[in-house]
């Protein structure tokens, strides 16, 4: 994935509405949702999802089809998972990872 193609596709998510709408049609998987569904499951106005929708797609992060009446988005699942890869591409410098802490093991806050 070339850094031009990411810079677009993490400017695109970095806004709260565009982040959940792609969040949702991340859960919905491939079935996708009607711009309506999308509409209620994020409580975004259709004025406005209408906006951050065109925002997701241009950045390849969503796509559309119309079905009957309806057009049915659904996340882009090929770049999100380009965008991970670029993302995780390098971790670790090529070491095995660390497991991540968990809060058990957390250290305890010494008193006060």
């Amino acid at each position: 994935m070339e850094t031009k193609t990411v810079v677009s596709a993490l400017a695109a998510l970095a806004q709260d509405s565009r982040l959940a709408i792609f969040r949702a049609l991340v859960q919905a998987g491939p079935a996708g949702l009607s711009a309506g569904r999308v509409s209620e499951l994020t409580r975004i106005a259709p004025s406005s999802l209408s906006f951050h929708l065109k925002e997701l797609s241009h950045a390849d992060m969503v796509s559309s089809q119309q079905a009957g009446r309806f057009v049915i988005y659904t996340a882009n699942f090929a770049t999100m998972n380009a965008l991970l890869g670029f993302l995780t591409e390098n971790c670790c410098g090529g070491n095995p990872c660390s497991p991540v802490c968990s809060p058990a093991c957390a250290t305890e806050k010494e008193p006060t």
